[in-house]
């Protein structure tokens, strides 16, 4: 009997999961026997399946059981032209109302999946991944991945008991996709890919394109929402497209969510987002910072990687909230003026069994070749750039946080480990590209693309490299043969700063080209001075105790180091915690040690620093000519033996500040320094007024000019410099009251 309905052996290879193409015998189709439509189905349990017709809700036809295992079959009378249906099914203990997955035709779109095989795909998360849809009046999910070498791929979920027999995926072979259209889905349902490699070994896998995902140790997918957000920050959008970031104050908070504050009675809960819109919010405002950093928020299952261990690179983790929840804080932090940049993963990712590695049996998104596919520091794989498919994986999910929930950029993490194929190898545990060579050409074009694509897509956005090495042109633009990066972490200034700080001031000047060292190279790149996360973890103790001496000498090298720090060209990055000398290393376990701040010493270097953002964002010479020589200029850089530096800071029309750092406890009376204006000169900022915690040596506000040529000026004065400080001037007609620090310096 079986012969009329199935062809040969074809009953048989369904009920043992070895059929593959299920939309080509199940479902509705034409009768191969005689001239009509028969309809097919597999559903386990099941005693009587009536086809009941959704055009008119008639009952059209009860199909045959074929045999005990669920497999029915039946002819639909003399109907001949394919129609809507649903199945009713009696299971003897109840009845259900299924519509057919199997009597829909594919949903793709042939420009979509040419450009995923061309790895130019900005959007796939709209085809890929569980989609809502609506096909002949129906609402379902359409879920689609990509699994080429697989046999067969089945979706398995709350809606089918986690059965692998019950929605087998439509193959596509010559794309590697699968695909099925599913009405009985939900919002919120878990999810995951069920998938038969050739290798006969059954794979549980989460979509690698879900917008959200459970908690370990489960760690399936969710179905997304259908709800749209109603976003409030079109004016900020629009204003972002005609801003010219290398031509502003950049001042970036970086943040760790999960500890930057707590919840609960022991701190063990984290902050949810609308808390952060009530707590961190108002906080990066009072302190005057213009972006707020986030570090990795795509899920990850283990809270010790901070989310540079990435497994859903399409879903916000689950730590802080849902997707909602993240775009109302992002849309508040607009509203209110601050940039939100995200800090994102596409170096690497973990070989977590239900993540990407070796998805389909076979090394699919990574390299097959642990020379080039396993990181060997972090133990975790590195993606396959030269595959098309795995670049249009990136490309759309580095675009799925600047569209969907508005992101105004991205700070690529290891940028260096991506450029160099011998990163962190020895000889012969690596591989050379087809020239012989060290550097990973399918990454760096990866890269161009990625940037290239991404700022057409979303003007106005910043796209941040990471990368520690002189690799030329990460912020040239494509078209010249850079990256196409818009800034780079300076990680040398970075290393040199902190070296220097961490020696005893009696030494210092033995070291002071360290201070000195980054302009040398400072105009090579749109830099940002970065001060972040990895340098206050790890056992590399926190800032203030990188500093030697007692607690006025800590203090007030961290006010006068800032101070230089603001002063320098170069965009500012800082690191949460620093901002108010948190003396503890961090720990992501722990919130911050906010209650430092009863203390005056840790307040003062949160007023010093809030006092210098607004010194910062009022004063074009500090930023609008940030990445060109004539914005800077050196009053004296060889005073080593005093451990002193000077420098002008310039913009258009004269306009100018003048910085003064000194890094030892030496006070240096009647110092003589030079001045380009004839006009005296106000003291804007001293980091050792009273009013931050210092000794209160300095100008009384004021220095007088004196027609005596210095320093390459005409003009110059005597000044007194403050121990371990930071001083800076400005002409005094120059200086509106809106310009004036918060609180007036000694």
């Amino acid at each position: 009997m079986t012969q009329h309905y199935f062809d040969y052996g074809a009953d048989a290879a369904i009920k043992c999961g070895e059929y593959t193409d299920m939309f080509a015998i199940l479902g509705m189709h034409p009768d191969p026997q005689q001239r009509g439509l028969v309809v097919r189905c597999w559903l386990q349990g099941a005693q009587q399946v009536d086809v009941i017709s959704r055009i008119d809700n008639r009952k059209v036809a009860s199909l045959e059981m074929v045999d005990d295992n669920g497999l029915f079959a039946g002819r639909m009378g003399r109907r001949v032209k394919p129609f809507p249906y649903l199945l009713r099914v009696d299971y003897g203990s109840h009845i259900e109302e299924i519509i057919d997955p199997y009597q829909f035709p594919s949903q793709l779109s042939d420009d979509d999946v040419h450009l995923f095989a061309e790895g130019a795909l900005e959007c796939g998360w709209r085809m890929l991944g569980a989609n809502w849809q609506q096909i002949d009046g129906i609402d379902g999910v359409r879920f689609v991945v990509w699994a080429p070498n697989a046999k067969r791929v089945s979706v398995v979920a709350d809606f089918n008991q986690w059965d692998g027999s019950r929605h087998v995926m439509r193959r596509h072979p010559l794309s590697g996709l699968w695909e099925i259209f599913i009405a009985a889905a939900q919002p919120g349902q878990f999810y995951k890919f069920q998938l038969l490699t050739e290798q006969q070994q059954l794979l549980d896998k989460a979509d690698p394109w879900a917008r959200a995902m459970e908690p370990p140790p489960c760690n399936a997918s969710r179905i997304p929402t259908k709800a749209e957000f109603a976003w409030q920050d079109q004016q900020w959008l629009a204003k972002r497209e005609r801003m010219q970031w290398d031509q502003q104050p950049i001042s970036i908070y970086e943040v760790q969510l999960g500890s930057w504050r707590r919840n609960g009675r022991d701190g063990e809960l984290f902050f949810d987002y609308d808390q952060l819109i009530t707590e961190l919010l108002p906080y990066v405002i009072e302190m005057g910072f213009t972006h707020l950093q986030l570090m990795p928020i795509s899920e990850y299952p283990f809270d010790g990687s901070w989310g540079y261990q990435p497994v859903g690179m399409f879903a916000p983790t689950h730590r802080f909230g849902d997707g909602a929840g993240l775009k109302r804080f992002i849309d508040a932090c607009h509203q209110q003026g601050v940039a939100v940049l995200l800090d994102w993963v596409p170096a690497h990712f973990p070989a977590d069994p239900h993540g990407l590695a070796r998805f389909d049996g076979t090394a699919l998104f990574e390299h097959e070749d642990k020379r080039q596919g396993q990181h060997p520091d972090w133990d975790t794989l590195i993606f396959n750039y030269g595959r098309p498919e795995v670049c249009s994986y990136l490309l759309s999910a580095a675009n799925y946080w600047l569209q969907e929930f508005h992101f105004d950029g991205l700070r690529l993490d290891a940028v260096s480990s991506m450029l160099y194929l011998d990163y962190s190898r020895q000889p012969g545990q690596w591989l050379p590209n087809q020239f012989g060579g060290r550097e990973n050409l399918d990454a760096i074009e990866f890269l161009r693309q990625l940037n290239q694509r991404l700022y057409a897509a979303n003007p106005g956005i910043m796209m941040i490299a990471e990368e520690s090495t002189a690799w030329p042109g990460v912020t040239q633009t494509t078209d010249s043969g850079g990256l196409g990066f818009g800034f780079k972490w300076n990680m040398g200034w970075m290393h040199d700063n902190l070296d220097y700080l961490n020696q005893d001031p009696l030494y210092r000047c033995y070291h002071h080209n360290k201070l000195t060292f980054g302009l040398l190279y400072g105009y090579s790149e749109q830099f940002i001075l970065p001060i972040s996360h990895d340098e206050v973890v790890h056992g590399k103790g926190s800032l203030l105790n990188k500093i030697p001496g007692d607690d006025w000498q800590q203090f007030a090298t961290m006010r006068a180091f800032y101070g230089l720090m603001w002063g320098h060209p170069g965009k500012k990055h800082l690191f949460m915690g620093n901002e108010f000398a948190q003396r503890k290393e961090w720990d992501h376990q722990h919130s911050l040690d906010w209650h430092l701040l009863e203390s005056p010493n840790h307040s003062n270097v949160q007023h010093w620093l809030q006092d210098l953002n607004q010194l910062y964002r009022h004063h074009p010479a500090m930023y609008l000519t940030d990445h060109q020589p004539d914005g800077f200029e050196w009053l004296d850089c060889d005073n080593a033996a005093d451990s002193v530096i000077s420098f002008l800071r310039r913009s258009e029309g004269g306009q100018h500040l003048l910085f003064v750092v000194n890094m030892t406890p030496q006070v240096h009376q009647g110092f003589r320094i030079g001045l380009p204006q004839p006009c005296n000169y106000q003291e804007l900022l001293n980091s050792d007024s009273e009013h931050y915690g210092g000794s209160n040596v300095g100008n009384s506000g004021a220095v007088v000019v004196e027609a005596q040529p210095y320093q390459g000026q005409q003009h110059s004065a005597l000044i007194t410099v403050p121990p371990l400080a930071c001083i800076v001037l400005a002409p005094a007609e120059a200086v509106t009251d809106n310009e004036k620090p918060s609180v007036e310096p000694a």
